[in-house]
């Protein structure tokens, strides 16, 4: 029996920010035995705030500049809940989500930054755009960037309203960037004008006389146009008005203004300053609530107020992360103390910086300084890129070892956590089916549904470890594998049962476990039209969830995998990739935006495609899951005279494959899915290609590929595409085998 120490404890942190990202990686080096750990962020990175000017100004790659949340978690063994936190229910200790169940924890700390504070100017919210959260901006900017590079011999004017060290940062890195752009297209730097809008009579308020007058000198210098104690009383569409009866005229306005806090925190009880930043003590503790801590930005330290600066976020991680250590173990915690004053090397856009250290009387713009400041920006990101591998074991706790766990019925989780988990399902998901006739709302020892006269019930099973630490996501994922089955053959989904298996943890904890996980699964199956009806569950080392479905279909509409004919058209309604995405995320080499698309594709159900093509006279329908392309594709052809010819170009795929395939990374199943490659009559000469191990990489919640006449394949492609399954694509078309069977030398698929 394997001894496996059981959750006991819910650490939960809210944003990603710098401090959190630190806490992070300490935990991935030294693990917290019995914590299981949830990071709850609006994305799956987190910009460093240190490089971010230098992406604007073109020095840095979004990659460079960004942290892989996703990667991080899973070197800390963390959950990931991409999600935007709306709230804390401090009854419960739950964080409130905005589309997920809330999260529920026993102690949780807050590193979610700040936004700029926004005046009551009317225009503002629909005209401006204000630089934090991070990503909404440099979505923006690149719409920026990619006007100008089409349109270069068009004249832009760009403002930026905030005189401080941000504001002036940003307005010559922005220069800078596009400078380059015009420069390489052979346009006059003319065709760009800056403004920057300040209220106060001198530019960088915060920095000594010396830095002020220097960084006005430079912007004037460089031709940005300096309005200085003007206020902005009105923004327009393409248009800046202030309080002096100024108007300037402005393509795309940028707002860098004093920081501000999200009102969420003081709205759900905690003890805010007036600007609405939690009040921490000495230990990153809030003053209200010791089981809660707060970090970076959010975070207002009542003993010893500072600026918001992202040197105090990264100085802040450390002991962060070891106060949340201390008090989960229940020990004492040590005091943070924050330097009084911190260097700042400020960019001029132009790989150049200058230092601003307190009332020195510094004040010089050099490119050494620029190496300076790039050297310690590297080095901060390198730590975030070498991580413990998924799987590294961990040194043995020197914490007590649990009871050993039983197998059998005794591995069950108990009827108290059941109850727990099905409670809070009923109320949030109650049913409203009418065939179910005994499910989740009795005590009876197995669920009763109807069959309607005239229809046939279509069975299918799957059930397989997570590959995402998200119950919620993952519950989803597996629901819309598992009725993939049920939609290929034409059925209607009306109910499914669950098994699943949770790591081992106390009452509470497996409770939360398993509503997240049937929550996900359960949303799932109401927007098809089912309803969970019961199930199974069991402890065990590792997350792991699977579904029974049933479906209804009438006898004479079953769609079949062998109802494939001469002269049809193959059409695949979903990219390939997510077992290659999988694997090379578990080594470390996959990026987060090739993760989060293929989880939207793995998100994305079957059912309208599979309606879709019935509409179209499909006669022949699979998913494509497990056995890969190629697989699923030789069952379609194991009966039929048919030989298909494939055209692999067509074949769509998820961004990131052609990257994960150069470095020789497959899925554990490749190898036995390349089996199904001998049925490729012209194998010698395509298995070289670079994609032909796409054709058998295995898919978690694949696309669903369909055989149909070539009159209606076109029309089909269409409405497919319109209703959102935008990579569809005809891949192949059917022909039939002269004298009805296969020569020794023909094989049922030719790849061109």
């Amino acid at each position: 029996m394997e001894n496996q120490q059981p959750i006991e404890k819910e650490l939960v942190l809210i944003g990603g920010g710098h401090s959190h990202a630190i806490a992070l990686r300490n935990f991935a080096m030294r693990p917290l035995p019995g914590v299981r750990i949830t990071l709850i962020s609006e994305q799956s990175n987190t910009p460093y705030s240190g490089m971010l000017p230098g992406h604007v100004a073109g020095h840095y790659t979004y990659e460079e500049c960004h942290i892989d949340l996703r990667r991080l978690a899973t070197a800390a063994q963390a959950q990931l809940y991409v999600d935007q936190a709306i709230g804390l229910d401090l009854d419960q200790n739950r964080v409130l989500c905005a589309d997920r169940p809330p999260a529920r924890f026993d102690v949780l700390s807050i590193d979610i930054g700040s936004t700029p504070e926004l005046p009551k100017v009317p225009g503002i919210l629909d005209y401006s755009v204000p630089v934090k959260p991070w990503r909404f901006f440099l979505q923006q900017w690149q719409r920026v960037i990619k006007r100008v590079t089409q349109h270069p011999d068009q004249p832009i004017s760009i403002g930026v309203v905030g005189g401080g060290a941000g504001g002036v940062e940003l307005v010559l890195t922005i220069q800078h960037q596009l400078q380059q752009v015009l420069q390489t297209a052979g346009q006059p730097w003319s065709n760009l004008t800056l403004h920057l809008f300040h209220r106060g009579a001198r530019v960088m308020t915060g920095h000594n006389a010396r830095i002020r007058d220097r960084f006005q000198h430079i912007l004037t210098e460089k031709g940005i146009h300096l309005h200085l104690k003007e206020t902005v009383l009105q923004v327009q569409k393409g248009k800046i008005s202030c309080e002096s009866g100024l108007q300037i005229e402005c393509d795309t306005i940028f707002w860098v203004t004093r920081a501000a806090a999200p009102t969420w925190p003081r709205q759900s009880g905690l003890a805010t300053d007036e600007r609405g930043f939690i009040q921490v003590r000495p230990t990153l503790q809030s003053v209200s609530h010791s089981h809660i801590f707060a970090a970076g930005d959010i975070a207002a330290m009542v003993a010893s107020p500072r600026p918001k600066a992202g040197v105090f976020a990264v100085r802040q991680g450390k002991p962060l992360a070891e106060n949340l250590r201390q008090f989960l173990r229940g020990k004492s915690l040590q005091v943070y103390k924050p330097q009084s004053r911190f260097l700042s090397l400020i960019s001029t856009g132009d790989r150049k910086a200058i230092m601003s250290w307190g009332a020195l009387p510094l004040g010089y713009e050099s490119a050494w300084l620029w190496r300076w400041k790039d050297a310690i920006d590297r080095k901060f990101m390198d730590q975030f890129r070498e991580l413990p591998a998924m799987g590294t074991d961990v040194k043995p706790s020197s914490e007590p070892s649990p009871l050993m766990q039983c197998a059998g019925c005794g591995s069950k989780v108990g009827s108290t956590v059941l109850e727990m988990a099905l409670s809070r399902l009923r109320q949030a998901y109650p049913s409203t089916r009418k065939d179910i006739l005994v499910g989740l709302g009795g005590a009876d020892d197995a669920a009763v549904v109807e069959v309607p006269p005239n229809q046939v019930m279509v069975h299918t099973l799957d059930y397989f470890r997570s590959l995402i630490n998200d119950p919620f996501i993952f519950g989803q994922i597996a629901a819309h594998h598992s009725l993939s089955d049920l939609f290929a053959m034409g059925a209607t989904p009306q109910s499914a049962l669950a098994m699943a298996t949770l790591p081992y943890g106390v009452d509470a904890v497996l409770a939360e476990t398993l509503y997240h996980l049937l929550a996900g699964a359960t949303k799932v199956l109401q927007q098809a039209g089912a309803e969970l009806v019961g199930g199974h569950t069991t402890e065990g080392a590792e997350l792991a969830f699977g579904l029974a479905c049933n479906g209804l279909v009438k006898r004479d509409r079953i769609l079949s995998k062998q109802g494939i004919q001469p002269d049809q058209v193959l059409i695949l309604t979903k990219p390939l990739g997510t077992g290659l995405i999988f694997a090379a995320a578990m080594r470390q080499k996959a990026r987060d935006v090739w993760i989060d698309a293929a989880l939207q594709s793995m998100l994305q159900s079957n059912q309208a495609a599979a309606q879709c093509f019935l509409a179209h006279q499909a006669t022949a329908c699979t998913d494509i899951t497990g056995f890969g392309l190629m697989g699923h594709l030789s069952e379609m052809l194991r009966s039929a005279p048919i030989q298909v010819q494939l055209d692999l170009a067509s074949v769509p795929f998820m961004a990131g494959v052609p990257k994960i395939l150069s470095q020789n990374i497959h899925s554990s199943l490749y190898p036995q899915n390349l089996k199904a490659g001998n049925g490729v009559e012209n194998q010698s000469q395509v298995q070289t290609h670079p994609l032909w191990p796409i054709l058998f990489d295995p898919q978690t919640s694949g696309g669903l590929l369909a055989a149909l006449p070539k009159e209606c394949s076109e029309r089909c492609l269409e409405e497919l595409k319109k209703i959102g399954y935008e990579q569809s694509s005809i891949i192949g078309q059917a022909a039939s085998i002269q004298g009805q069977t296969l020569s020794a030398q023909q094989q049922p698929i030719v790849i061109y």
